[in-house]
């Protein structure tokens, strides 16, 4: 079963950094985009970031724009994020999603833009003041 399972959430303080990880099975993520999402306690999902593993283009919500670094590691068929100096506000379930079909190349993987519908259970981030 070709699925995806997001790890490295936890509990950091204010300043401080994690790196989240989205490893696929039952299918490689080469050609696939990857998006990162949050859910916030009593707010809607929201895009984060993500990344065309067909061309390497990348994506970032202007809130975690220099804070936050998609990576993707094909040896590892993961996706990372790595998130640097989080906020009270960066308190979240973050999920990461892909496409069921590779990405054509050139085509944009902005969540607005792509159809994702292959999502993980989610990680929970809790960011301490």
């Amino acid at each position: 079963e070709a699925q995806v399972v997001e790890s490295g959430g936890g509990l950091v303080q204010v300043g401080g950094s994690l790196r989240l990880s989205c490893a696929a099975s039952g299918f490689t993520l080469d050609d696939y985009a990857v998006a990162w999402f949050r859910q916030a306690p009593g707010k809607e999902r929201e895009g984060l970031s993500c990344i065309s593993n067909s061309d390497g283009s990348v994506n970032y919500e202007d809130s975690v724009m220099g804070r936050f670094t998609i990576v993707s590691d094909s040896a590892k068929n993961t996706v990372f994020l790595q998130m640097n100096n989080l906020r009270p506000e960066d308190t979240a379930v973050y999920y990461c999603t892909t496409g069921v079909n590779p990405i054509p190349y050139g085509h944009s993987c902005h969540w607005l833009k792509y159809d994702y519908q292959r999502w993980g259970q989610g990680t929970q981030v809790i960011v301490s003041s």
